[in-house]
């Protein structure tokens, strides 16, 4: 019995395979040569989209936007490894009819097309509109940190770079005691290590004292500017906290559509915080199904009164729980939401069956705040377990609580709601970031960052339609 073998290596075809056959029915390839082939690219924004009547001819933008489709969809994202699939890869050969275009060709169209590539992600949702693949009434929204291309050591807060500079003078004054001394001496020196000699002690000071002045360039920017930290590789990336430590990039914002976990709308922010991001998710998500009433449901980390009470005023309908950040429950007294709100009296009625009168009103970070105070807190039995206060019992009340009052309710009558949330949305950042093996960008800046994001993203789509629908059935629709 012999091993199965494969033809010989120098045989000659009478008849040679074409490339067609490599090619079956059911390969995604197929969708996406159809797909980008039905795309009016001119009108979509793209650099060459019209055929300039001068000149060297440039290459079809259609044939590189398949070539980084497939890409995406296949874990190859840098443009030399698309150059090397474009020239071994009978797939990607077969979708270019055999172009190989250069690494810096392939470079240039993703940073020369950032509007042209968001303009096919939202032709791609309105293709599975047409298919109803979106359930328009759920919405789930979460976000990501993705790490970008800024090392730990190259992004400065101005706490940092006050230490930094501390350091480097304590090692600058230790230098210059050796030098003073002498360049002589033997044995172990202030900085550790072998007794330097003059010379090679006042090269050392030199590297200091440039990289002091490196330091303070750094310091004189943050002031200058205002911002809180500053990143020189990437300029637009910033210090995220993450579950495990922290990284410098970028904190992705997506909403997906709980029917088939579609994602249908995303942004780019360098901010940690979650909190201002409902709003404009959710009108983001509006505008992607075509909807005018819809629910979102988000983690705690979105809970903000002003957003929710936005979220109202465009016909959204929001689901987030509260977080307890009460200083008095960590400490095992009553927290605010022991207390219930009359809007009939404008009061608050405490666990005692006390009430605590309004008393005024100010603008605290430039949003109305109003003070509400019980008047003999000394006599309530449950001032031990109310507050640690020599005087009475204070609340404040901020103009968008009531907003965050019916949310509550809404929460408290379908809890479930919340744990679906999961299950909409974090598989999704699992299959990017772990299947996909997308868990850092390759460009810099924002603005490439975001083109790198709509690439992924309409790459997972366009991989779960596949899966969902079919390549033929996926082509025919589009006729």
């Amino acid at each position: 019995m012999n091993y199965i073998t494969g033809s010989e290596r120098g045989e000659v075809l009478l008849l040679p395979e074409a490339l067609e056959d490599y090619i079956g029915p059911e390969n995604p390839v197929r969708f996406i040569d159809a797909f980008v082939g039905q795309l009016d690219l001119g009108k979509e924004g793209f650099r060459h989209g019209q055929m300039p009547e001068t000149g060297r001819p440039p290459y079809d933008p259609g044939d590189l936007l398949r070539l980084y489709l497939y890409g995406y969809l296949n874990r190859v994202r840098s443009s030399r490894g698309l150059e090397r699939e474009a020239a071994r890869n009978l797939e990607a050969i077969w979708l270019l009819r055999k172009l190989r275009p250069d690494f810096k060709t392939i470079a240039d169209f993703r940073r020369e097309n950032a509007a042209g590539i968001k303009a096919v992600g939202r032709q791609f949702l309105l293709l599975c509109r047409k298919l109803e693949l979106f359930g328009g009434e759920l919405v789930a929204i979460d976000s990501t940190k993705i790490k970008g291309q800024n090392a730990k050591g190259r992004n400065y807060s101005a706490a940092k770079v006050e230490a930094l500079l501390g350091e480097l003078e304590k090692k600058v004054s230790a230098y210059l005691r050796e030098v003073e001394e002498s360049d002589a001496a033997e044995g172990e020196s202030e900085t550790g290590g072998e007794r330097l000699s003059a010379v090679e002690l006042k090269e050392k000071i030199a590297q200091l004292k440039e990289r002091q002045r490196e330091l303070q360039s750094v310091a004189k920017e943050l002031e200058q500017s205002g911002a809180t930290q500053v990143s020189q590789t990437d300029r637009d990336a910033r210090a995220m906290s993450m579950g495990r430590g922290s990284t410098i990039g970028y904190n992705v914002q997506a909403a997906v559509d709980a029917k088939h976990s579609l994602i249908i709308a995303t942004e780019v922010t360098n901010t940690t915080s979650d909190s201002g991001a409902l709003g404009t998710m959710a009108i983001k998500a509006q505008e992607a199904l075509g909807a005018e009433k819809l629910s979102v449901v988000a983690d705690k980390g979105y809970y903000n009164g002003k957003e929710v009470l936005l979220c109202d005023t465009i016909g959204v309908t929001a689901y987030v729980a509260k977080p307890l950040t009460s200083a008095n429950t960590a400490q095992g007294l009553y927290g605010k939401e022991s207390f219930k709100y009359d809007a009939y009296n404008n009061c608050y009625h405490c666990p005692a069956g006390r009430q605590l009168t309004y008393r005024f009103t100010t603008e605290e970070k430039g949003r109305p705040i109003s003070y509400y105070r019980a008047r003999d807190c000394k006599s309530c039995p449950l001032k031990p377990q109310c507050t640690r206060n020599k005087g009475n019992r204070s609340i404040t009340r901020a103009a968008f609580e009531e907003a965050q009052e019916e949310m509550a309710e809404r929460v408290a009558r379908r809890p479930g709601l919340l744990r679906r949330r999961k299950a909409i949305i974090e598989h999704c950042f699992g299959t990017i970031k772990r299947s996909f093996g997308y868990d850092y960008f390759l460009c810099r800046g924002k603005h490439q960052v975001a083109t790198e994001i709509n690439l992924t993203v309409l790459a997972y789509n366009l991989k779960r339609v596949c899966n969902l629908v079919g390549v033929p059935n996926l082509i025919a629709a589009l006729s």
